[in-house]
């Protein structure tokens, strides 16, 4: 892992709220989500950077020692980031219209619905595993709107400028090989899923990873987790029968891949829509996430698996809530 700028932000916020719990909250993160992130950052830097005492989080001299490095370096990325962002919406125009997005099914719906308002468009996309950088460069105007997500007690948070619209929140599958026994079950359940290996994300693209790490948690076992890959790569090993893992609930089953809901709907995932308030989009918002989340029913509507687990769930709280 090499130390990004947001990790500078973290151990700026531990410092000035002077405990995990309340920099937790600052930073929209879980308490155990943030705790494994610092020490991720303490393992990168080689050392410890806060004692807990009881009068709360206190940096040690080896964290002073950052801390101030940290607070020297942050001001002027703040500066640069505003300075850039203002020059990148001098430079867009309704005719340049880029767009971002996370593994999600929302991005061709994106794409069609802005081409349908703006045909003309000089329309460009890219895809990144981290909703974070993606906001970061919506707020810093590199991108005008991004198909984004998340999960509860993992929030995304509100950025100046940038409007986040709620699409869907769905539940989240188990992913095993075809001929997993468990594939033989209308669903599965988190303690069997625990049992077996696991592939997962690789920390800091996004916080799945703590997320699915903080629920497991809560039936006191954490998974196994012999291998990190992400994309194609997990697929090939879950393929292979080495591990199982967990997806979306609208993930296209392929050949040698199985996908079941998990009993009692632990997990959940928020599918999002995000761009900038001054930007070219927000003269179409109320047509384009009408578009959307039509298109986002119908990729529901083709998944056998997703379509079971609402037939099976007609009133569960929480089920792919479309935005009014």
């Amino acid at each position: 892992m090499d130390l990004e700028i947001r990790h500078l932000r973290v151990v700026r916020a531990i410092a000035e709220e002077g405990s995990l719990t309340r920099a937790a909250t600052a930073l929209h993160m879980t308490q155990p989500g943030l705790s494994a992130q610092l020490r991720r950052i303490e393992t990168m830097l080689g050392g410890t950077l806060f004692d807990r005492r009881q009068e709360g989080t206190v940096p040690t001299p080896f964290g002073e020692l950052v801390l101030g490095r940290a607070r020297a370096i942050l001001p002027g990325i703040d500066g640069l980031l505003a300075d850039t962002a203002r020059a990148a919406r001098r430079m867009s125009a309704a005719d340049r219209i880029r767009i971002g997005s996370v593994g999600a099914p929302l991005l061709g719906h994106l794409l069609l619905a802005v081409k349908a308002f703006l045909p003309e468009a000089d329309l460009t996309s890219r895809c990144q595993y981290s909703p974070f950088a993606l906001l970061d460069d919506l707020a810093a105007g590199r991108l005008e709107a991004a198909v984004l997500g998340d999960h509860p007690d993992e929030q995304l948070p509100q950025r100046d400028g940038v409007t986040l619209h709620p699409i869907a929140t769905e539940p989240v599958f188990a992913l095993l090989p075809a001929t997993h026994p468990l594939a033989a079950h209308d669903e599965v359940s988190l303690p069997e899923l625990l049992d077996e290996d696991w592939a997962v994300p690789r920390p800091d693209g996004d916080r799945t990873r703590e997320y699915w790490a903080s629920v497991c948690a809560l039936t006191g076992r954490t998974p196994s987790a012999p291998y990190e890959a992400e994309g194609r790569q997990l697929i090939e090993i879950i393929r292979a029968g080495l591990a199982v893992s967990l997806c979306q609930a609208t993930f296209i089953e392929t050949p040698g891949i199985a996908i079941r809901p998990l009993t009692g709907n632990p997990l959940w995932y928020r599918h999002l829509l995000a761009w900038r308030q001054d930007g070219p989009l927000t003269s179409y918002e109320t047509e384009i996430l009408r578009r959307v989340t039509t298109g986002y029913q119908t990729t529901c509507t083709s998944s056998p698996a997703y379509t079971h687990w609402q037939h099976l769930n007609p009133t569960t709280p929480g089920r792919q809530r479309p935005h009014p």
